[in-house]
C-alpha cells in the first residue's frame, strides 16, 4: 500500500536525520581534536527524533513514543542552554 511505503519512508528518513548526528559529532571532534558536539547534533537530534515521534505514534507504539518524546525533551533543553550561552556553544 503506498500510505505503508511512505511511512516507511518517514520512518528511514527519521532514523538517516538521527544518525547523520553522530556523523557531525565525529567530524566536529577530529577537526578539534576534542570531543566537541556542536549545535548542529542537536538538530539533527530534534529533526531525527521529530520524524521518528511521528513514526511511532503511526505505529502506534508506546515504547518508542515514550522513548523519542523524552529525547525530544532533552534536545530541546541542550538548544536552549547553547541559546543562552554568551558564546553560542555548549560549555564543558
Amino acid at each position: 500500500m503506498m500510505t505503508d511505503s511512505l511511512w516507511l519512508g518517514i520512518g528511514l528518513l527519521g532514523q538517516a536525520l538521527f544518525s547523520a548526528r553522530f556523523l557531525v559529532q565525529w567530524i566536529a571532534s577530529e577537526r578539534q581534536r576534542s570531543s566537541v558536539v556542536p549545535r548542529t547534533f542537536w538538530y539533527f537530534s530534534v529533526g531525527g527524533g521529530l520524524t521518528l515521534l511521528a513514526y511511532a505514534i503511526h505505529r502506534l507504539d508506546p515504547v518508542f513514543i515514550i522513548g523519542q518524546a523524552a529525547g525530544l525533551l532533552v534536545y530541546a533543553r541542550n538548544l536552549y542552554f547553547i541559546s543562552r550561552s554568551p558564546t553560542g556553544v555548549a560549555g564543558g
